[in-house]
């Protein structure tokens, strides 16, 4: 036990102590072990979701809705490929249905009216440009 540690071996900060990286890091490196917050976890899913998964699939097929079993089949090679767990994709759809960006009718899901000109024209469409189209007024 060093005389800067308590019992269980954490460090009792005194004064003068300061917290320095060592030569080789960088600062964002030591602030990667954060974990993120619930609102900054819930975007992260659903761009990843929408970029990953979404608007490919929705590119793929050429037309505003897909099915269900469409979506299954895009997910399960997303998630096999990028080695994300089907839980964190499920919650990133759903998320992108409350906010409005897919709505859904029985088994068949669309995009919001304002992104069918985009599907068009087969643009590369960022989750950020997403939410910027459809919550603008006009």
């Amino acid at each position: 036990m060093n005389d800067r540690t308590d019992i269980r071996g954490r460090i009792q900060w005194g004064k003068g102590m300061t917290i320095g990286a060592s030569t080789g890091t960088s600062a964002s490196a030591s602030t990667a072990s954060r974990k993120k917050g619930k609102h900054a976890s819930s975007t992260q899913n659903r761009r990843t979701v929408w970029e990953g998964v979404i608007w490919p699939l929705i590119l793929e097929v050429n037309r505003s809705y897909f099915t269900l079993d469409e979506y299954h089949t895009k997910r399960d090679s997303f998630c096999m490929n990028n080695n994300i767990p089907q839980p964190r994709v499920a919650g990133g759809f759903v998320s992108l249905l409350v906010k409005g960006i897919l709505t859904r009718e029985k088994k068949i899901y669309s995009i919001h009216y304002r992104l069918i000109p985009y599907m068009r024209k087969k643009v590369n469409l960022e989750y950020g440009q997403v939410m910027r189209e459809i919550s603008t007024k006009r």
